[in-house]
């Protein structure tokens, strides 16, 4: 019993190796926008919500699209959107028109090897930030994200 959970631990350890954790501080990193423009995420970053699923894209961008433009930078807030996973294809000609439908930026990951946030099934990812370092990791739903930004 010992040894499967000690194996356990090692590969939930090895899995999240290089994921973002509480108490890290995430240095500055930039995304592109729905527009192919470079953003940077740096310490002036108080919130980042992430989505890895076409749903909670949906009810995040459906929030989000709520709110006035200027919505996310009043908060110091960035909305990332990991779509590695969806077909290039897919990308071009239906995602991407969109996308840049909406009012509000939506950084991209393109990268399947990006592994920097971690995820939820059918949940938002949140991460409260003070001056770059990561304060606290949350899973939302979009009933909950409200409250994110009270």
């Amino acid at each position: 019993m010992k040894k499967t959970l000690l194996a356990i631990f090692m590969f939930s350890t090895l899995l999240f190796a290089n994921s973002f954790k509480v108490g890290e501080n995430i240095g500055t990193f930039s995304l592109p926008n729905q527009f192919d423009e470079k953003k940077s995420i740096n310490s002036d970053v108080k919130l980042i919500l992430v989505s890895f699923e076409k749903d909670t894209g949906k009810e995040v961008n459906t929030f989000l699209a709520s709110k006035p433009k200027e919505f996310l930078a009043l908060h110091n807030a960035v909305f990332i959107a990991n779509i590695s996973g969806m077909p290039s294809i897919i990308t071009k000609l239906f995602a991407m028109p969109k996308m840049r439908e909406y009012k509000h930026s939506i950084l991209l990951i393109y990268d399947e090897e990006d592994d920097r946030f971690v995820k939820e099934d059918e949940k938002t990812t949140i991460y409260k930030l003070e001056n770059g370092v990561i304060k606290s990791i949350s899973y939302v739903t979009a009933d909950e994200l409200e409250k994110v930004f009270e």
